[in-house]
Protein backbone atom coordinates (compact mmCIF):
# COMPACT_ATOMS: atom_id res chain seq x y z
CA UNK A 1 0.00 0.00 0.00
CA UNK A 2 2.64 2.40 0.60
CA UNK A 3 4.50 1.60 -2.60
CA UNK A 4 1.39 2.26 -4.14
CA UNK A 5 0.69 6.00 -2.12
CA UNK A 6 4.19 6.74 -3.57
CA UNK A 7 3.62 6.11 -6.87
CA UNK A 8 0.25 8.18 -6.89
CA UNK A 9 2.42 11.05 -5.67
CA UNK A 10 4.45 10.70 -8.67
CA UNK A 11 1.46 10.89 -11.01
CA UNK A 12 0.29 13.81 -8.92
CA UNK A 13 3.73 15.28 -9.48
CA UNK A 14 4.11 14.63 -13.03
CA UNK A 15 0.51 16.06 -14.01
CA UNK A 16 0.85 19.38 -12.49
CA UNK A 17 4.55 19.86 -13.75
CA UNK A 18 3.01 18.93 -16.95
CA UNK A 19 0.23 21.91 -16.13
CA UNK A 20 3.00 24.15 -15.02
CA UNK A 21 5.49 24.01 -17.45
CA UNK A 22 2.75 24.33 -20.13
CA UNK A 23 2.14 27.78 -17.87
CA UNK A 24 5.55 29.17 -17.62
CA UNK A 25 5.53 29.06 -21.34
CA UNK A 26 3.24 32.50 -21.03
CA UNK A 27 4.04 33.82 -17.38
CA UNK A 28 7.28 34.71 -15.71
CA UNK A 29 8.34 30.48 -14.30
CA UNK A 30 8.38 32.29 -10.12
CA UNK A 31 5.30 34.00 -10.66
CA UNK A 32 3.51 30.35 -11.70
CA UNK A 33 5.73 28.77 -8.89
CA UNK A 34 4.61 31.78 -6.07
CA UNK A 35 0.86 31.92 -7.29
CA UNK A 36 0.33 28.18 -6.94
CA UNK A 37 2.00 27.79 -4.19
CA UNK A 38 0.20 30.52 -2.34
CA UNK A 39 -2.99 29.07 -3.77
CA UNK A 40 -1.78 25.89 -2.18
CA UNK A 41 -1.12 27.29 1.37
CA UNK A 42 -4.97 29.09 1.36
CA UNK A 43 -6.09 25.18 0.84
CA UNK A 44 -4.04 23.58 3.57
CA UNK A 45 -4.53 26.37 6.45
CA UNK A 46 -7.94 25.82 6.35
CA UNK A 47 -7.54 22.11 6.95
CA UNK A 48 -4.52 23.15 10.15
CA UNK A 49 -7.33 25.98 11.04
CA UNK A 50 -9.81 23.00 11.54
CA UNK A 51 -7.06 20.78 14.02
CA UNK A 52 -5.88 24.23 15.21
CA UNK A 53 -6.16 22.16 18.98
CA UNK A 54 -3.84 19.86 17.95
CA UNK A 55 -0.73 22.01 16.90
CA UNK A 56 2.42 21.56 18.59
CA UNK A 57 5.68 22.23 17.43
CA UNK A 58 7.88 19.75 18.29
CA UNK A 59 10.73 18.19 15.82
CA UNK A 60 8.66 19.46 12.46
CA UNK A 61 9.02 23.34 11.95
CA UNK A 62 13.19 23.38 10.66
CA UNK A 63 12.78 20.24 8.41
CA UNK A 64 9.83 22.17 6.97
CA UNK A 65 11.40 25.24 6.64
CA UNK A 66 14.56 23.19 4.77
CA UNK A 67 11.88 21.32 2.71
CA UNK A 68 10.13 24.78 1.78
CA UNK A 69 13.35 26.74 1.03
CA UNK A 70 14.88 23.80 -0.83
CA UNK A 71 11.55 22.99 -2.96
CA UNK A 72 11.36 26.57 -3.53
CA UNK A 73 14.63 26.47 -5.17
CA UNK A 74 14.24 23.40 -7.28
CA UNK A 75 10.60 24.85 -8.68
CA UNK A 76 11.55 27.66 -9.78
CA UNK A 77 14.62 26.43 -11.44
CA UNK A 78 12.58 23.58 -12.78
CA UNK A 79 10.00 25.36 -13.77
CA UNK A 80 11.67 27.94 -15.52
CA UNK A 81 13.98 25.08 -17.36
CA UNK A 82 10.67 23.59 -18.61
CA UNK A 83 9.63 27.01 -19.77
CA UNK A 84 12.89 27.06 -22.12
CA UNK A 85 13.71 23.36 -22.64
CA UNK A 86 12.02 19.89 -24.19
CA UNK A 87 9.37 18.65 -21.41
CA UNK A 88 10.66 15.21 -22.13
CA UNK A 89 14.14 15.98 -21.60
CA UNK A 90 13.99 18.46 -18.23
CA UNK A 91 11.98 15.91 -16.29
CA UNK A 92 14.39 13.05 -16.06
CA UNK A 93 17.37 15.20 -15.51
CA UNK A 94 15.56 16.98 -12.76
CA UNK A 95 14.20 13.41 -11.45
CA UNK A 96 18.07 12.33 -10.74
CA UNK A 97 17.65 14.54 -7.82
CA UNK A 98 16.53 11.26 -5.86
CA UNK A 99 20.06 10.09 -5.24
CA UNK A 100 20.09 12.53 -2.70
CA UNK A 101 17.11 10.70 0.16
CA UNK A 102 18.18 7.76 -0.90
CA UNK A 103 21.86 7.95 -0.13
CA UNK A 104 20.57 10.31 3.12
CA UNK A 105 18.59 7.39 3.86
CA UNK A 106 20.93 4.96 3.81
CA UNK A 107 23.25 7.15 5.99
CA UNK A 108 20.49 6.98 8.14
CA UNK A 109 20.53 3.55 8.93
CA UNK A 110 18.27 2.51 5.98
CA UNK A 111 18.38 -1.13 4.80
CA UNK A 112 15.90 -2.04 1.85
CA UNK A 113 15.48 -5.63 0.77
CA UNK A 114 17.92 -6.77 -2.20
CA UNK A 115 14.60 -6.95 -4.18
CA UNK A 116 13.77 -3.14 -3.70
CA UNK A 117 17.86 -2.64 -4.36
CA UNK A 118 17.30 -4.37 -7.73
CA UNK A 119 13.97 -2.47 -8.74
CA UNK A 120 15.58 0.97 -7.37
CA UNK A 121 18.59 0.48 -9.49
CA UNK A 122 16.32 -0.16 -12.84
CA UNK A 123 14.10 2.68 -11.90
CA UNK A 124 16.74 5.17 -11.53
CA UNK A 125 18.65 3.52 -14.37
CA UNK A 126 15.81 4.11 -16.80
CA UNK A 127 15.05 8.01 -15.17
CA UNK A 128 18.95 8.17 -16.24
CA UNK A 129 18.15 7.27 -19.78
CA UNK A 130 15.57 9.27 -20.40
CA UNK A 131 17.74 12.21 -21.03
CA UNK A 132 19.59 10.79 -23.06
CA UNK A 133 18.90 13.56 -25.61
CA UNK A 134 20.56 15.50 -22.79
CA UNK A 135 23.64 13.35 -22.80
CA UNK A 136 24.21 13.71 -26.90
CA UNK A 137 24.37 17.27 -26.75
CA UNK A 138 21.26 17.77 -29.13
CA UNK A 139 19.49 20.91 -26.76
CA UNK A 140 20.61 23.78 -24.92
CA UNK A 141 22.79 23.37 -22.12
CA UNK A 142 20.75 25.98 -20.02
CA UNK A 143 17.95 23.71 -19.62
CA UNK A 144 19.89 20.90 -18.19
CA UNK A 145 22.28 23.15 -15.66
CA UNK A 146 18.40 24.05 -14.23
CA UNK A 147 17.11 21.67 -14.30
CA UNK A 148 20.32 20.01 -11.82
CA UNK A 149 20.12 22.56 -9.68
CA UNK A 150 15.97 21.54 -9.19
CA UNK A 151 17.56 18.15 -8.82
CA UNK A 152 19.17 18.75 -5.53
CA UNK A 153 16.13 21.29 -4.66
CA UNK A 154 13.84 18.43 -4.71
CA UNK A 155 16.38 15.49 -3.68
CA UNK A 156 16.71 17.94 0.10
CA UNK A 157 12.48 19.02 0.01
CA UNK A 158 12.13 14.89 -0.36
CA UNK A 159 14.75 14.14 2.24
CA UNK A 160 13.17 17.00 4.85
CA UNK A 161 9.73 16.40 3.73
CA UNK A 162 9.99 12.64 5.16
CA UNK A 163 11.89 13.76 8.68
CA UNK A 164 9.31 16.67 9.52
CA UNK A 165 6.56 14.16 8.73
CA UNK A 166 8.06 11.80 11.13
CA UNK A 167 6.84 14.12 13.97
CA UNK A 168 3.51 16.08 12.60
CA UNK A 169 2.51 15.44 8.32
CA UNK A 170 0.01 18.21 8.24
CA UNK A 171 1.89 20.36 10.08
CA UNK A 172 5.23 19.82 8.23
CA UNK A 173 3.15 19.91 4.71
CA UNK A 174 1.83 23.64 6.26
CA UNK A 175 5.05 24.87 7.07
CA UNK A 176 6.95 23.82 4.03
CA UNK A 177 4.46 25.67 1.90
CA UNK A 178 4.03 29.10 4.03
CA UNK A 179 8.29 29.23 4.09
CA UNK A 180 8.14 28.80 0.47
CA UNK A 181 5.35 31.41 -0.38
CA UNK A 182 7.07 33.58 2.37
CA UNK A 183 10.09 34.22 -0.03
CA UNK A 184 7.51 34.85 -2.72
CA UNK A 185 5.71 37.34 -1.10
CA UNK A 186 8.80 39.00 -0.12
CA UNK A 187 10.62 38.81 -3.56
CA UNK A 188 6.98 40.27 -4.95
CA UNK A 189 7.21 43.01 -2.96
CA UNK A 190 10.91 44.01 -3.70
CA UNK A 191 9.97 43.29 -7.32
CA UNK A 192 6.60 45.12 -6.87
CA UNK A 193 5.43 42.46 -9.60
CA UNK A 194 2.47 40.25 -9.00
CA UNK A 195 3.59 38.30 -11.98
CA UNK A 196 1.42 39.68 -14.42
CA UNK A 197 -1.36 37.25 -13.73
CA UNK A 198 -4.89 37.88 -14.22
CA UNK A 199 -8.37 36.52 -12.45
CA UNK A 200 -8.71 33.60 -15.30
CA UNK A 201 -5.20 32.35 -14.50
CA UNK A 202 -6.46 31.56 -11.20
CA UNK A 203 -8.20 28.13 -11.26
CA UNK A 204 -5.53 26.50 -13.14
CA UNK A 205 -2.69 27.52 -10.88
CA UNK A 206 -4.95 26.75 -8.02
CA UNK A 207 -4.78 23.12 -9.62
CA UNK A 208 -1.04 23.07 -10.22
CA UNK A 209 -0.70 23.67 -6.39
CA UNK A 210 -3.16 21.63 -5.39
CA UNK A 211 -1.95 18.92 -7.66
CA UNK A 212 1.71 20.05 -5.58
CA UNK A 213 0.58 19.71 -2.29
CA UNK A 214 -1.56 16.13 -2.47
CA UNK A 215 1.66 14.49 -3.94
CA UNK A 216 4.08 15.88 -1.08
CA UNK A 217 1.24 14.69 0.92
CA UNK A 218 0.92 11.69 -0.31
CA UNK A 219 4.84 10.93 -0.32
CA UNK A 220 5.36 12.23 3.08
CA UNK A 221 2.82 9.47 4.09
CA UNK A 222 4.44 6.87 2.53
CA UNK A 223 7.86 7.68 3.43
CA UNK A 224 7.15 8.37 6.86
CA UNK A 225 5.54 4.78 7.39
CA UNK A 226 8.42 3.13 5.38
CA UNK A 227 11.63 3.64 3.54
CA UNK A 228 12.98 7.14 2.65
CA UNK A 229 15.24 5.13 -0.39
CA UNK A 230 12.25 3.54 -1.63
CA UNK A 231 9.39 5.99 -1.02
CA UNK A 232 11.77 8.60 -3.12
CA UNK A 233 12.54 6.18 -5.95
CA UNK A 234 8.85 5.56 -6.80
CA UNK A 235 7.60 9.29 -5.90
CA UNK A 236 10.38 10.50 -8.61
CA UNK A 237 9.12 8.53 -11.33
CA UNK A 238 6.77 11.51 -12.32
CA UNK A 239 9.08 12.67 -15.10
CA UNK A 240 7.28 9.33 -16.81
CA UNK A 241 3.95 10.73 -16.47
CA UNK A 242 4.88 14.47 -18.05
CA UNK A 243 7.04 12.88 -20.46
CA UNK A 244 3.76 10.91 -21.76
CA UNK A 245 1.38 13.66 -21.36
CA UNK A 246 4.00 15.68 -23.56
CA UNK A 247 4.16 12.89 -26.03
CA UNK A 248 0.38 12.83 -26.58
CA UNK A 249 -1.00 16.21 -26.15
CA UNK A 250 1.92 18.08 -27.33
CA UNK A 251 3.18 15.53 -29.53
CA UNK A 252 6.98 15.36 -28.61
CA UNK A 253 8.88 12.72 -30.08
CA UNK A 254 10.25 10.66 -28.34
CA UNK A 255 13.97 9.08 -29.15
CA UNK A 256 14.61 5.38 -28.43
CA UNK A 257 16.73 6.34 -25.59
CA UNK A 258 14.12 8.07 -23.77
CA UNK A 259 11.51 5.38 -24.61
CA UNK A 260 13.80 2.91 -23.47
CA UNK A 261 14.25 4.69 -20.10
CA UNK A 262 10.02 4.97 -19.79
CA UNK A 263 9.81 1.00 -20.29
CA UNK A 264 12.96 0.36 -17.40
CA UNK A 265 11.74 2.78 -15.16
CA UNK A 266 7.99 0.92 -15.49
CA UNK A 267 9.94 -2.47 -14.47
CA UNK A 268 11.84 -1.29 -11.75
CA UNK A 269 8.13 -0.02 -10.36
CA UNK A 270 6.69 -3.47 -11.02
CA UNK A 271 10.08 -5.41 -9.30
CA UNK A 272 9.36 -2.61 -6.31
CA UNK A 273 5.98 -3.91 -5.92
CA UNK A 274 6.60 -7.25 -5.92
Amino acid sequence: MLSLLALASSVCWGTSDFFAGLKSKSRPAAAVVAWSQGLGLMAISVVVLLQWDDLSFDGWPLWSVAAGLSGAVGLVSFYTALSSGTMGVVAPVASLGVVVPVLLGLLGGEQPPPSAWFGMLLAVLGIALASGPELSGDVSPRPVVLASVAAVGFGLALYCLDRGSRESLLHTLWGMRLTSVALFVVAGLVLRTAGGMVARDVPGLFAIGLGDLVANGLFAFASSRGLVSVASVLGSLYPVVTVLLARFLLHEQLKRIQSAGVVLSLVGVAVIAA
